[in-house]
């Protein structure tokens, strides 16, 4: 007999820990699976935030693992770093590892749904592909009307709150995750430094490869964010960003507990900045 299996993948980011919430309180009917797929090189607050996020939820969450290291996918792809044109890494350590933890369902003809963390306020985004004919797209925030201010009141309510790289990353996801800005590397580098080397070693084994590109561009290893001038640039031109945030901040923004005073200013500006449409789903909601 067929049966119908709900999932919800958890990145580490507010959207799917809050539609996580949503489902377990909103939706006792539905029966969940809760899963995040860990590469290995999550960022530290990201495991810290899931685990707090258990407490919050009437299920486990099941941890996969893909098959293979970063590594090991690094030479397989002849040392090509990945990029937002070919992100090698979400289908490998991601994709696939999700694909072989639902096979034993798919076997058994069973229906998947996935419930995908697209909010109301972003209903243009729906562009979702299952990566198998059974599966089965849902959007919950969508049907139930939650955008992002609703979210934010469900991690409030909840107690979960947001987590911590706010402070100075804009979206979860690998630590050398390419779609991080250059202040975040530069907050990778002060706040993970022996995450910052890695990077740079894989960095260093791609320059093996006369095609391949660094992290940030074709011309900017991550050694030339080492460079104090360069740091000071870079921090000042975020600075100057962050100012242009204050004068617009309303008075909706001032009242939200998230984001009081000017010490927050880096949430709320990366808060304003985790949306990014061309980011993977599977690693930033």
């Amino acid at each position: 007999m067929t049966k119908t299996r709900h999932i919800l993948g958890l990145s580490g980011g507010k959207d799917s820990a809050a539609l996580a919430i949503h489902m377990n309180n909103k939706h006792p009917e539905i029966e969940v699976e809760y899963f995040f797929t860990d590469t290995g090189y999550e960022l530290f607050e990201t495991y810290k935030f899931l685990d707090k996020l258990k407490t919050r939820l009437d299920k486990p969450i099941h941890y996969i693992k893909p098959l293979n290291s970063f590594d090991y996918y690094m030479k397989k792809y002849n040392n090509f770093l990945p990029s937002p044109m070919s992100r090698w890494c979400t289908i490998e350590m991601k994709l696939k590892a999700m694909e072989k933890w639902l096979k034993p369902y798919l076997d058994a003809n069973d229906e998947i749904v996935t419930l995908i963390a697209i909010r109301f306020d972003e209903r243009g985004r729906t562009g979702y592909k299952p990566t198998h004919q059974a599966i089965k797209a849902r959007f919950p925030f969508i049907e139930d009307m939650v955008d992002r201010d609703g979210v934010l009141q469900i991690l409030e309510e909840s107690g979960l709150g947001l987590p911590e790289y706010y402070k100075w990353r804009s979206r979860s996801g690998c630590t050398f995750c390419f779609f991080q800005k250059k202040i975040e590397w530069v907050g990778l580098q002060e706040n993970n430094p022996s995450a910052w080397a890695h990077a740079k070693s894989l960095e260093k084994e791609a320059t093996k490869n006369q095609s391949s590109f660094y992290w940030i561009s074709k011309d900017m290893p991550l050694t030339e964010l080492e460079k104090p001038e360069v740091i000071a640039k870079i921090k000042e031109q975020h600075k100057k960003q962050l100012e242009k945030l204050k004068l617009k901040k309303n008075k909706k923004q001032e009242n939200n507990p998230f984001l009081k005073g000017e010490k927050d200013l880096n949430v709320e500006e990366n808060l304003a900045l985790d949306d990014v449409s061309s980011s993977c789903l599977i690693c930033h909601k």
